[in-house]
């Protein structure tokens, strides 16, 4: 007899195996599939797709970088009591572009921590009014980080105290970071707007 003809309360059989669930259903919502940019499938804009692969390369290189910087100077203090004086600094700046390179590939690739229990349950087109309304909050922050971020990238005249490194390759980071994540968001605000007016094409 099959499991699925089995009476209700009837006790399972001890040799019988549990179907396991397939964990996309609570990873995966299935109403923000237009809205992902994805380079295996090759889904989204073409610029957006190679760019997210570029900037997750750099992240890689970057990460190498860092490991390189701090292990030098990890291995020059137990060994030869000496530390280079630069790996600090070093070290710090590019930690600060992993952040805010990796923070773009991961808004890219829908990977942000976010709460979706409600808006996968919605229907398509109320789904896409919610994500409508988040990326156009996203647009505006942004924007006004682009802005801040400019200011502070043609005032900032001085160079780190080691390398000598203008201050304002830093503020660089940010710039690109908020910039490609604005630039993302218009774009998904858009896919969005095509689904509210005509959801039965986006299906």
């Amino acid at each position: 007899m099959s499991l699925s003809a089995m009476p209700p309360n009837t006790p399972m059989p001890a040799n019988a195996s549990t179907p396991l669930e397939d964990p996309s259903v609570y990873l995966d919502d299935p109403n923000r599939k237009l809205l992902e940019i994805d380079t295996d499938t090759r889904q989204g804009p073409v610029v957006f797709r190679w760019l997210t692969l570029g900037m997750e390369y750099l992240i890689g290189a970057i990460l190498v970088a860092l490991i390189v910087s701090v292990s030098c100077n990890v291995v020059g203090r137990s060994l030869f009591n000496y530390s280079l004086p630069w790996a600090d600094e070093l070290a710090r700046m590019l930690f600060i572009w992993l952040v805010f390179i990796g923070a773009a590939a991961a808004f890219s690739r829908y990977e942000h921590i976010a709460v979706d229990a409600l808006v996968r349950r919605l229907p398509l087109r109320v789904a896409h009014m919610l994500y409508l309304l988040q990326h156009l909050i996203i647009t505006i922050l942004m924007s006004v980080m682009i802005w801040g971020g400019y200011q502070v990238l043609t005032r900032s005249s001085g160079r780190s105290a080691i390398m000598g490194i203008p201050l304002s390759v830093l503020s660089l980071s940010l710039v690109l970071c908020v910039t490609f994540i604005a630039a993302v968001s218009l774009w998904r605000m858009w896919v969005s707007l095509n689904v509210i007016r005509q959801p039965e094409q986006e299906r």
